[in-house]
């Protein structure tokens, strides 16, 4: 079946509508999309291909993807002759070369990041659908991919906290006396803070939650945990829902109420990030100083500086007896169910953008489409990708 790919701006060219599904070129153990996905797709009307390996590091072998009607080939092959790229994070730089005018490429992209990567991707002429960008809408819950992955770190981290903790986190009576249930610290109310104080609950732990957004009380007290409220926080809506930078004053109250609760915790699960900035730093060395040896830190937000002030990146250290984890890639570390949501997500962005017929045809006035394209046609698209990069 020949299907036509259309994109708004760009001549229109006629041809198999490929898909290629590619194998992540870092250390990430996730895939894009999973054999199961990959049956969907064709279903869709779309022709895919799948890099030799690519879901290896997710459990599914290339002959599970044979079995789902998908073509498995090369990387070079995938590229050169597929009219829309999937993958979990930005292709190489220099896998920009093998792409052709007209391309789509969709992964996440962390915009502030990867300036030269987008002007090249630009500059090459091709379309890049940014998977962390989506709006934050009713509509775009469906395709919500950091919502996806935040749910997976919440849960990963507090199973590696508890596993590390020289403590138990439920209370327990016994003839040997009773020993107190933990105490968990939650920093930052979102997806993955939310999911850290649901996994800490029904492990037994006692949780306090730290945000900044008055919104997000009642859900917290909904989960059982107990809301931690420093009053005067600046919140605009105009933020989609993130949390957004606060006044002087209001960081140095917010400093002293959250390192009296840090001090008294067993367990401090930190994920607080604004979008396009560094992670605020809610963490100091005093703090942890003061902290109680054994205790634990795990800071998702260390890809974007950390809310500990010692957090190092992809690195587990020791300081006065607590163990502070930087890590932000747990969802790399369940790669089987991280990839099936991950790819649930492209599909259901794809379904706004593929015809009955197969066709691909992305109408930059709709809200969700126009958000999530960081570049086409040779220009900057979404406005978030221009805030962030600082474009007029």
């Amino acid at each position: 079946m020949v299907h036509s790919f259309q994109i708004t701006n760009i001549i229109p060219k006629s041809e198999f509508m490929i898909t290629a599904i590619l194998k992540e070129a870092g250390n990430d153990n996730r895939v894009a999309i999973l054999p199961g996905e990959a049956a969907i797709l064709k279903n869709m009307g779309l022709e895919v291909v799948v890099e030799i390996h690519a879901g290896e590091k997710s459990f599914a072998s290339d002959d599970a993807y044979r079995e789902a009607g998908a073509i498995v080939t090369d990387r070079n092959d995938a590229i050169s002759k597929a009219s829309l790229l999937l993958s979990v994070n930005p292709i190489p730089e220099n896998d920009i070369d093998l792409c052709h005018e007209g391309q789509v490429i969709c992964s996440i992209l962390n915009p502030s990041e990867n300036r030269s990567w987008i002007d090249k991707a630009k500059l090459k002429g091709l379309t890049v659908l940014a998977l962390d960008i989506i709006p934050r809408t009713t509509r775009a819950q469906s395709m919500d991919i950091l919502s996806s992955m935040a749910t997976v770190a919440g849960y990963k981290a507090v199973l590696e906290a508890a596993s590390l903790l020289p403590r138990f986190f439920p209370m327990f009576m016994s003839a040997a006396g009773t020993i107190k249930p933990s105490r968990v610290l939650v920093l930052g109310a979102g997806v993955a803070g939310l999911q850290a104080l649901a996994i800490a609950r029904k492990l037994g732990a006692v949780v306090e939650v730290f945000d900044v957004r008055s919104a997000v009380k009642e859900e917290v007290k909904s989960l059982g945990g107990k809301f931690v409220e420093v009053e005067g926080a600046r919140e605009d809506a105009a933020a989609g829902g993130y949390a957004v930078e606060q006044s002087e004053d209001f960081r140095k109250r917010q400093q002293e109420l959250i390192q009296n609760r840090a001090i008294a915790s067993d367990v401090i699960i930190a994920t607080a990030q604004i979008p396009g900035k560094r992670a605020p730093v809610l963490i100091n060395r005093e703090t942890i100083d003061a902290m109680k040896p054994g205790s634990v830190i795990i800071d998702l937000a260390a890809s974007s500086g950390g809310n500990c002030e010692l957090t190092q990146n992809g690195k587990s250290i020791v300081v006065n007896g607590v163990t502070i984890i930087g890590k932000s890639n747990y969802p790399s570390e369940m790669p089987a169910d991280a990839s099936k949501m991950f790819g649930s997500n492209i599909i259901n962005l794809l379904k706004i953008m593929v015809d009955k017929n197969g066709n691909l045809n992305l109408d930059m006035n709709d809200e969700i489409i126009n958000g999530t394209t960081a570049v086409h046609a040779g220009q900057y698209i979404s406005q978030r990708v221009k805030q962030m990069l600082n474009i007029k």
